[in-house]
């Protein structure tokens, strides 16, 4: 994996019964949290990305329960609680206000934070991540209801997971949470995603997860698909990354970082 040029500041955070794993990578500007996808960590997700997005700012990257570094609970996974998780990293580090860029079951958390939380998310960015169940594709779920260790031998999924976590033996143990994630939610409102403060930045592949005319709703609500000639480019915008599925979603680093930069970098607009 590439590195920045120094080595991040590491540490883990007490939150929640948890020992959160974090780093910090680069400094200046508003620090940038990255929250990950299921079964990914820090590395496997973020690690292509986090020397071009560091290059001129903080991040802050955590591993999420049970995932990386950090430690399982005897608790399900849940966006609510994950978003509970990254408040009580960002108290421990005291930060009080981020961008946030959540992939997947990262982006169902940071959308959770901007709703829940919005005084701590000057910027969010959705990647892959619905804000209603009925804007997933279905096949996704049920096969990831299936998993087990058997299926993902070899990978680099489980070799990261075997080489990092404090408990190497109960990688079936996350498959099974990660098969019911966020069971039982009934989505986020329209209203709900028409008040979210921050900017939002949503990016979805063609052939992702989540279905291309629900990203395109998502914009809607966030005052997007408008003729921006005549009005204005909206804050919020959507990228659709070409020839990309759900589990590559950020698999190409100078079309992501082209597009997430650019979307940090712009003005805030006032109000």
């Amino acid at each position: 994996m590439p590195t920045t040029e120094n080595p991040p500041q590491t540490g883990y955070a007490p939150v929640n019964g948890l020992q959160m794993y974090y780093e910090i990578h680069g400094s200046g500007g508003t620090p940038l949290l990255l929250l990950h996808g299921g079964l990914f960590n820090i590395d496997l997700q973020f690690g292509e990305l986090i020397p071009g997005l560091a290059a001129t700012r903080q991040v802050i990257a955590a591993d999420f329960q049970g995932h990386g570094r950090t430690n399982d609970i005897d608790r399900p996974l849940r966006s609510a609680d994950l978003a509970s998780d990254v408040v009580g990293l960002l108290q421990h580090l005291d930060v009080a206000q981020a961008d946030v860029f959540g992939f997947s079951v990262g982006g169902a958390t940071a959308l959770d934070l901007a709703v829940n939380h919005p005084e701590l998310v000057r910027k969010l960015i959705v990647s892959s991540a619905s804000f209603h169940p009925d804007g997933d594709r279905h096949e996704n779920s049920e096969a990831v209801g299936e998993l087990t260790v058997e299926m993902i031998a070899g990978t680099p999924m489980e070799q990261e997971y075997r080489a990092k976590s404090p408990h190497p033996d109960k990688l079936q143990d996350l498959l099974d949470k990660l098969g019911t994630f966020d069971k039982g939610f009934t989505g986020w409102s329209d209203a709900d995603i028409e008040g979210i403060a921050a900017p939002t930045l949503i990016t979805v592949g063609d052939c992702d997860a989540v279905k291309l005319e629900h990203a395109v709703r998502f914009l809607q609500l966030r005052g997007g698909d408008v003729n921006g000639d005549f009005t204005g480019v909206p804050s919020s915008q959507l990228a659709v990354l070409p020839g990309t599925t759900h589990f590559f979603g950020l698999a190409r680093t100078a079309l992501v970082l082209d597009v997430v930069l650019h979307f940090l970098d712009a003005p805030t607009p006032e109000g």
